[in-house]
Formats: C-alpha cells, sequence, structure tokens
C-alpha cells in the first residue's frame, strides 16, 4: 500500500488488500482514460508511444519553480546518455527551496516526465510545486499537512509534484496513470499531480 504522499508502505492486511489495491488501480486508470483522450491518444498507444521516447537521440525537458520562480530549459539525455552537468543542474532546480539542501534526482522520474508531456503533444514548461524534500522539512510538512508520507519517495528524490503549462491537470493525471511507471496521485484542490518512480499505484483517483 502507499499514503497518498506516495511512500511505498506493506499492506497491513495481507495479499486480499494487494488484490483490492489492483482492482481499485485499475478501475481508476480506466476511468481517468476515458475521461482524458489527448490527440487522439488512448490507453492502448500509451506504451507504444512511451516506448518511442526511448529511440530519441535526446531528451529535454523545461521547468518553471512554483515557489522560487527559477526556470530551466535542459538537455539532459543526449547521444546515448544523461549529461552530468545538466542533471547537476536540476538538482539545483529541484532542490529543498526551504532549506537549500541539494539531492540526485533520478534520472528516471525525468524520463517518466520526457514520456508525459511527448503524450500530452505539449513543449510548454511543467511547473514544479515540489522536488527534492530533506528529512527535516518531510517531518515538519508531517507535523502541519495531512498526506504526508514519514518514508516520503521526495526524501530520495524519487519523486515530483507538477502541472504542465497550458493542459488540463485532470487529463495529465490520465496519461500518467495509462503509463504505468510508478505511483500518480491526483491532487485537485492544488492542482498537481504527484508522479514517481516506486510501485505502480494511484490514489485520489
Amino acid at each position: 500500500m502507499s499514503n497518498q504522499d506516495g511512500a511505498l508502505e506493506p499492506s497491513p492486511h495481507g495479499t486480499g488488500a494487494i488484490r483490492d489495491d489492483r482492482r481499485r488501480f485499475l478501475k481508476c486508470t480506466a476511468s481517468a482514460l476515458a475521461l482524458a483522450p489527448v490527440s487522439g491518444v488512448w490507453a492502448h498507444t500509451l506504451s507504444a508511444r512511451t516506448l518511442a521516447s526511448r529511440t530519441l537521440d535526446s531528451r529535454t525537458l523545461k521547468f518553471v519553480h512554483t515557489h522560487t520562480g527559477e526556470t530551466l530549459s535542459t538537455v539532459y539525455y543526449r547521444d546515448g546518455g544523461y549529461r552530468a552537468a545538466e542533471l547537476a543542474r536540476v538538482n539545483h532546480l529541484l532542490r529543498d527551496f526551504r532549506t537549500g539542501d541539494v539531492h540526485r534526482i533520478d534520472p528516471a522520474v525525468l524520463d517518466i516526465l520526457f514520456d508525459l508531456q511527448r503524450l500530452a503533444d505539449r513543449d510548454e514548461p511543467f511547473q514544479v510545486v515540489s522536488g527534492y524534500r530533506s528529512p527535516r522539512t518531510n517531518e515538519e510538512l508531517r507535523e502541519h499537512t495531512s498526506g504526508v508520507a514519514a518514508h516520503s519517495l521526495h526524501i530520495q528524490g524519487r519523486a515530483i509534484d507538477v502541472r504542465l503549462t497550458g493542459f488540463p491537470t485532470h487529463k495529465l493525471h490520465g496519461l500518467a496513470l495509462g503509463m504505468r511507471r510508478g505511483g500518480v496521485g491526483l491532487y485537485t484542490r492544488s492542482d498537481f499531480v504527484h508522479l514517481d518512480n516506486g510501485r505502480v499505484r494511484c490514489w485520489g483517483c
């Protein structure tokens, strides 16, 4: 099971609960995709288009941080490899803006974003709500905010909360669910989608 913040936690109810979680996920995915066809993209084509992006020579992302106002456009992958200098720039932008702590962001999270923007057929920047979260910040948020996991994947640099400029968040959520690349959470009140490269699961569906 996972809580709303996307941390991995063992199910307290055994295999029956795991089966229930899977049924809820499949129902959630089907509903979201039914509501959010984008540019002719449907559930059966999502995997093919996602895999197609792996053949590209370069991968580019754009960010604007909603808290700091900083922006970044980066070709973080080129000629068959991740570019260390560009990853360092990403790490800095996605730092814990409350403490200034910088942590390595897992490139697999960047690849999820890259494939997601291709599925959405958009070139606008991702609006970052939360990237890396230091243990100190995470604990403070847990004390004052509901739905924050004690072992959040944000602490490991494996999660990000985003919107996509000019693109409906509920449709972004539907596309992310169809990718089945990790945790996907929809936060309608704050208007963002949580993405991580942990176990496939969803919440807020």
